[in-house]
């Protein structure tokens, strides 16, 4: 059996931060182990872990990656949950300040959103609730906020929203009058919002379902005005947020593999050298990539990726983790053949979910964004 260990003792994935900072995650990391499959209970970790998580930006964002992809690696689904809460903290906090959030301060709670209010808290520094963040595009679906006199109304459909039926309100992206998206605060249990049933057959995170919710006439908080949104660095820092729960993904991946080589060798059969060479590689690939966010972490916190080339960077450590973690699931997997896909069910959670996670990277699309933009801006080497 694969991973068995590394369920039964949570561990902390390093980032950056020494033993004491790691231990001080044991607590949170036994309630993801203790939750997994339960989404309300995920819900409400995600809750909590909000209260005290740091913000991108703020000097501590290793530590904010580290609780990401510690979470990942005890449930690749736990991770999947705490992620978007996490994000549209650090929106709302972010549009709070932002000279163009002008109503940033009149939003109120979810459970108490009249007329065109919105559900962030008055401060909008934290989100009250449960919360994700929707901004995919589809064809044929658009989700258009039209402006009253009292602020914005949401008209559409938007699609991909994970969890929307259990969450409490979410950060939406629209199209407006401007031709700019925008995102907006909205309440996800307000009259007008229906969430469709999303048909979910995945085998992959089959308890985060994404679906179509469609918006009539619902009132939603304007964040930051058209574009904010994704001129922000914060974009960016969100972006390589999910990268580092990738990452959290292929240590667990990593350390269910290295386990198996011992429970072989202590049964008397020792790896061979293809075994080996492949432990090895995933050694050197982790500790590459343990070094790449490290790095990315202490720059943004540093003020050097609150300008145009934090894209270009988010781009880069995107789509440098996601190949490798990639590449780290089909060396396992080509160890340890089908056996644990069929009959080890954390092993086959752990490597579905973490395929379909992965699929947010658009691979060769990204790349050519990435090369449009070096060939724009000059290259940095």
């Amino acid at each position: 059996m694969t991973g068995t260990s590394t369920a039964d003792s949570p561990r902390a994935v390093r980032i950056s931060s020494p033993d004491t900072g790691l231990h001080a995650l044991g607590p949170l990391l036994s309630a993801a182990h203790a939750a997994s499959g339960d989404v309300p209970a995920l819900l409400e970790l995600a809750q909590t872990a909000a209260g005290t998580a740091p913000s991108p930006g703020d000097g501590r964002t290793a530590q904010l990656w580290e609780i990401l992809a510690s979470v990942t690696a005890v449930d690749v689904a736990a991770g999947r949950v705490l992620e978007p809460h996490l994000d549209a903290a650090a929106i709302l906090a972010q549009a709070s300040t932002a000279s163009t959030a002008s109503t940033a301060s009149t939003a109120t709670t979810a459970g108490a959103a009249p007329a065109d209010r919105g559900p962030a808290e008055a401060e909008g520094l934290r989100p009250a609730g449960t919360w994700g963040v929707f901004a995919a595009e589809a064809a044929g679906l658009r989700l258009e906020a039209r402006p009253t006199g009292n602020g914005f109304r949401l008209h559409g459909s938007k699609p991909w929203c994970s969890l929307a039926a259990q969450l409490d309100g979410a950060v939406v992206t629209a199209h407006t009058d401007a031709g700019a998206r925008a995102a907006f605060a909205v309440d996800l249990r307000a009259p007008g919002v229906d969430v469709a049933d999303p048909g979910w057959t995945s085998r992959g995170l089959r308890e985060i379902p994404s679906g179509t919710v469609h918006f009539e006439d619902v009132p939603a908080v304007p964040l930051g005005g058209p574009g904010w949104y994704y001129r922000r660095p914060g974009f960016a820092w969100g972006g390589m947020g999910v990268a580092a729960c990738w990452f959290g993904g292929a240590v667990a991946v990593a350390r269910g593999f290295a386990g198996s080589l011992r429970d072989t060798a202590a049964g008397g059969r020792d790896p061979d050298q293809v075994a080996l060479a492949h432990l090895g590689e995933i050694d050197r690939t982790l500790s590459a990539l343990r070094a790449c966010l490290a790095q990315a972490a202490a720059r943004i916190d540093a003020g050097d990726l609150s300008g145009p080339g934090a894209w270009n960077e988010a781009l880069r450590v995107r789509g440098t983790v996601a190949s490798a973690v990639g590449h780290i699931q089909s060396l396992v997997s080509q160890n340890l053949g089908p056996g644990p896909l069929v009959f080890d069910e954390q092993y086959g959670k752990r490597m579905a979910d973490l395929s379909l996670y992965l699929l947010q990277h658009r691979a060769m699309r990204d790349d050519a964004q990435l090369g449009g933009l070096t060939l724009a801006g000059g290259d940095p080497w």
